[in-house]
């Protein structure tokens, strides 16, 4: 902490070039509690031949009423503060003690905050089984407006000595810090964290965890989404495994979530396994899509724990093709009714193909496209066979 005299030393030399002639105030830096008073004073040495009633007092720049000052002597002018508010200031709020001229006499910096209650919200992940980062909340009301030191501690749960994190962030995650290696494996670790100041201490309560379990990743990258030919209900999502997975032994899953493109409402894919790429099925045609993918390591070193899912990737969008049926005029060809009825057992088997192809099967997509060709094949035939089959005198 650097005190308050040796600035206005900085700032202000012409006033204590001679130090026989600087002032005092006392207490010096105090911290306080919020709503606290606090009588300080300002002492001159007697050979300035300067009478205290001259005096007056600032606080961060505004004068103080002197209906707060007292002379208690020739040489000595105090100001009292009551029910004090929080610092308004990183650094401390600044009370000065000025000469008539206005020249600083001398400056003291008050304190006036909360002792920290303990954090909370303490979470843990890994990155690659070898090292470990964590982050954590100020508890009640967060700021004390006193400057608090945090420290995260850990040690092996059963044996080990205890010991401290050393890379802590700065600037809006600064309640975080990382472990960069020495972890063990296997092992349970017991993790928590202390706040101190001035005017007390508190510790957050222990949280105990085995690195396997809290390994992450960061999301797939390179997320792309294609149609399927001119398969009009389906789209293709490919994707890249994040870095990190090829740093340690592992099986990944993976889980796919996708939207229409004026809802909100996301629906989710689970059972997309270790793949990286799948077909999405029972789409509206003529539609656009956003899709998302995100990762969770599993399997880790022979272990059957899953880690933590990732965020989800940034999204992609494509859409299905439209819907292009010809519509039926009064001279197409009607129907046999052995072909109406080939068409309803179809209907009907699409249907279950649907239904069991929803998300990643192979298998059933394999079914489903063979039927779409198949129709559409058949679709065409009977079109031009109706078109070649009619009489041109239908057309005058």
């Amino acid at each position: 902490m650097v005190s308050f005299t040796v600035l206005l030393f900085l700032l202000v030399p012409h006033v204590f070039l001679s130090s026989a002639h600087v002032a005092v105030i006392s207490p010096q830096d105090p911290v306080l509690l919020i709503g606290s008073s606090l009588t300080a004073t300002c002492t001159l040495p007697p050979e300035l031949g300067v009478h205290a009633s001259t005096l007056y007092w600032t606080l961060n720049g505004m004068c103080l009423p002197s209906s707060t000052y007292s002379v208690l002597s020739p040489d000595t002018l105090s100001v009292t503060l009551h029910t004090l508010n929080g610092s308004q200031q990183q650094t401390g709020d600044n009370l000065v003690c000025h000469g008539a001229d206005g020249h600083v006499l001398a400056g003291s910096c008050l304190y006036v905050g909360m002792p920290p209650e303990k954090p909370v919200n303490l979470t843990c992940w890994s990155r690659n089984a070898k090292d470990l980062s964590c982050r954590w909340s100020p508890g009640g009301r967060g700021e004390t407006h006193i400057p608090t030191k945090y420290t995260l501690k850990y040690k092996l749960r059963w044996y080990g000595r205890e010991k401290e994190c050393e890379s802590y962030s700065t600037g809006k995650q600064r309640y975080s810090c990382h472990i960069p290696r020495n972890l063990a494996l296997f092992t349970p670790y017991e993790i928590w964290v202390e706040a101190a100041n001035q005017l007390g201490s508190a510790t957050s309560d222990i949280t105990t965890l085995d690195i396997l379990d809290v390994v992450t990743t960061d999301p797939p990258a390179n997320v792309q989404v294609s149609r399927v030919g001119d398969l009009e209900d389906q789209l293709t999502v490919r994707w890249t495994s994040p870095p990190e997975l090829k740093d340690i032994l592992f099986q990944a899953k993976y889980q796919i979530r996708y939207r229409l493109e004026a809802s909100t409402e996301w629906k989710v894919i689970d059972d997309v396994g270790n793949q990286t790429s799948c077909r999405l099925a029972g789409l509206r045609p003529g539609t656009v899509y956003f899709v998302e993918v995100r990762c969770n390591p599993v399997g880790i070193y022979g272990s059957r724990r899953a880690g933590i899912w990732s965020g989800w990737s940034h999204a992609a969008a494509a859409s299905t093709p439209s819907s292009a049926r010809p519509q039926s005029g009064p001279c197409d060809p009607r129907p046999v009714e052995q072909t109406s009825t080939l068409r309803r057992e179809l209907k009907q088997f699409i249907g279950w193909v649907r239904k069991h192809a929803y998300g990643c099967s192979g298998m059933s997509i394999k079914l489903y496209d063979q039927w779409r060709v198949w129709l559409q094949k058949t679709h065409n035939t009977r079109n031009q066979v109706g078109k070649q089959t009619l009489s041109p005198s239908l057309y005058t």
